[in-house]
């Protein structure tokens, strides 16, 4: 539990810096840069000898959907909402962890649907005001991504523990690799690497904070943490980034938000959130 409580204090100022930072960057180039800073720190520990190609090819697949997928989109949505939303989003990651489980297991619970309902709902509270018709784009977006990283830390927990031989600082850095090749593609077809030249060094800056801790360190320490856990304790560790995320939106960075409407949708989406956590620990 310690690394998933480590990893969540990284990414608690990842959502400000980027939306305060890195808003006028391309998003896809912006994705690029953050795992290409990261994955140095664990290339010179990979070992391939012995995986064999296809669960070299399954690692980065893992890495492609929960980290390149998952920032192509996740970080887009900052181009329509702020960071102290796009945290508050993320909340629903232990309700697709349920959805994802129940789509393996071939079944359909009506009360997981009616909590995905719920948050909708919580979501709804939040974006009713003038103008929100884009912000819906940055909540669809969140979702999107959320599925993504929701997804491949399920994964990545399944194959561990299938093959406990595994030490997760000798393969990391394949999913970063996938990840890499995700995001690379992305921003050579958005054309986000003319961005380079308009990095200022600030910007630099927050992009060594972002790259090589919150994403290097802090998926390492995720996902470490991912396999020695059980899957209720994983759920309330996605959500704990949530309220430190908020806080460290709406004060450290002083975004402006209407605190009713951000406590009564937030809390919805948060209680459907906890008992989707509460029924898979179950």
């Amino acid at each position: 539990m310690r690394s998933l409580l480590a990893a969540t204090l990284l990414w608690a100022f990842s959502f400000g810096l980027i939306k305060r930072h890195l808003g006028g960057l391309d998003p896809n180039f912006v994705a690029a840069m953050r795992l290409l800073l990261a994955v140095p720190l664990f290339l010179p520990l990979l070992r391939v000898r012995g995986l064999g190609p296809g669960l070299v090819a399954r690692l980065m697949t893992i890495g492609a959907v929960q980290y390149g997928l998952m920032y192509v989109g996740y970080i887009t949505a900052f181009q329509f909402a702020a960071a102290h939303e796009v945290v508050l989003y993320t909340v629903l990651t232990p309700l697709y962890v349920a959805l994802i489980c129940d789509a393996y297991a071939r079944r359909f619970d009506v009360v997981n649907v009616g909590l995905a309902a719920v948050a909708a709902a919580g979501a709804a509270v939040i974006q009713h005001r003038e103008g929100a018709g884009v912000a819906w784009l940055g909540f669809v977006l969140v979702q999107l991504s959320s599925l993504c990283f929701a997804w491949g830390q399920a994964a990545y927990r399944r194959l561990r523990r299938e093959r406990t031989d595994l030490r997760d600082r000798e393969v990391i850095a394949l999913l970063y690799l996938g990840g890499i090749a995700v995001t690379v593609i992305a921003a050579t077809l958005s054309g986000g690497w003319a961005t380079l030249t308009k990095v200022s060094g600030t910007q630099w800056l927050v992009f060594a904070y972002l790259g090589v801790l919150a994403t290097g360190a802090g998926f390492y320490l995720w996902n470490r943490g991912a396999v020695q856990v059980g899957a209720g304790a994983l759920a309330v560790a996605n959500n704990l980034k949530v309220p430190l995320g908020v806080l460290v939106a709406l004060t450290i960075f002083q975004e402006q938000a209407d605190l009713l409407r951000l406590a009564l949708g937030g809390g919805l989406m948060i209680a459907a959130a906890a008992v989707a956590a509460r029924r898979g620990e179950a």
